[in-house]
């Protein structure tokens, strides 16, 4: 792959976000808006993105070699859970500590990691990278909330939320599809088509808009924070790698899962946040910086992957 590519397209993200920043500031964008723009682009653009992915030549390899991917991605996902545990224990804060241990493993990989992958790796991209939104979707709404929640937590509707989820059922119907090898009639092809081709400009321009809205200060900038995007923009993209190549995971398949592990902090660690009536300060610190930081972190992390 190659790294000016790479470079370029972040820069063209990171523009479409100033534009969704300066729509914020110019009152082109509510708050009201920025969520209904959320919820389309979740369940209704991301799930046609996916099924796109599904639409090519079944292959007995292509399939062996995600379903690799997926063990891959649970070994790292168990690593990271125990890493963070461990360093994040002797925080005292609650509010602070679950903010970091959530942040720390999970990534955007919906909302800024399927959009690059798309760009820069096509269909092939997006179809390994589900692996990695499927085991975010599951992961979080089982350990993640259960950082927030506790035993509060109820597992039954956590469960809904995993297998009503669009994107689940989206990579369920596009492994049918591939399976099966079954072509959708045309003009539902060329409406998946056209409404996933918005998934880019679109998520960048709500990221930029949710930047708009922070305030940094002393309450929010924990110093404790910087242990969180070590570990998330750096350290963590870093062990997808190793572990990924020790399982002999090459090409595609190991760039677009690494792509997807060195996306910044998932934004819904302020949704959790708030879930439980937390301090959201921390969370959207976190989230913020993170983001900002991925315009160096995510090169970094590639040249690593090419030497």
């Amino acid at each position: 792959m190659n790294l000016t590519q790479l470079t370029s397209q972040i820069g063209l993200m990171f523009i479409l976000m100033l534009i969704g920043l300066m729509a914020n500031k110019l009152g082109f964008m509510h708050g009201q808006t920025s969520t209904d723009l959320t919820n389309i682009l979740l369940y209704i653009v991301s799930p046609c993105l996916i099924i796109k992915a599904f639409e090519q030549p079944f292959s007995v390899n292509r399939l062996q070699t995600l379903g690799r991917v997926i063990v891959g991605i649970i070994l790292i996902y168990g690593l990271m859970i125990l890493i963070t545990q461990l360093v994040f224990k002797p925080v005292k804060d609650l509010n602070l500590q679950r903010t970091m241990r959530y942040g720390a493993v999970y990534s955007n990989a919906g909302f800024m990691g399927i959009p690059l992958t798309s760009a820069l790796f096509g269909s092939t991209g997006v179809f390994f990278a589900v692996a990695s939104l499927a085991a975010f979707n599951i992961f979080s709404w089982t350990h993640g909330i259960t950082l927030f929640t506790g035993k509060q937590g109820n597992r039954r509707d956590n469960f809904k939320q995993i297998i009503l989820n669009p994107n689940i059922i989206a990579i369920m119907l596009g492994l049918i599809l591939f399976v099966t090898a079954v072509p959708l009639p045309n003009l539902i092809n060329r409406t998946i088509t056209t409404v996933s081709s918005v998934n880019t400009p679109l998520s960048m321009i709500v990221i930029g808009n949710s930047l708009a809205a922070v305030r940094f200060n002393r309450q929010t900038l924990d110093k404790r924070l910087g242990w969180v995007l070590l570990l998330r923009n750096f350290i963590f993209p870093y062990l997808t790698m190793v572990v990924l190549e020790l399982m002999g995971i090459t090409g595609v398949p190991l760039y677009t899962t690494v792509l997807m592990a060195a996306c910044p902090v998932a934004g819904i660690v302020v949704l959790f946040t708030l879930k439980v009536h937390g301090q959201p300060g921390p969370a959207v610190t976190l989230m913020s910086l993170s983001t900002l930081l991925s315009v160096v972190s995510i090169p970094l992390v590639f040249s690593l992957v090419q030497l």
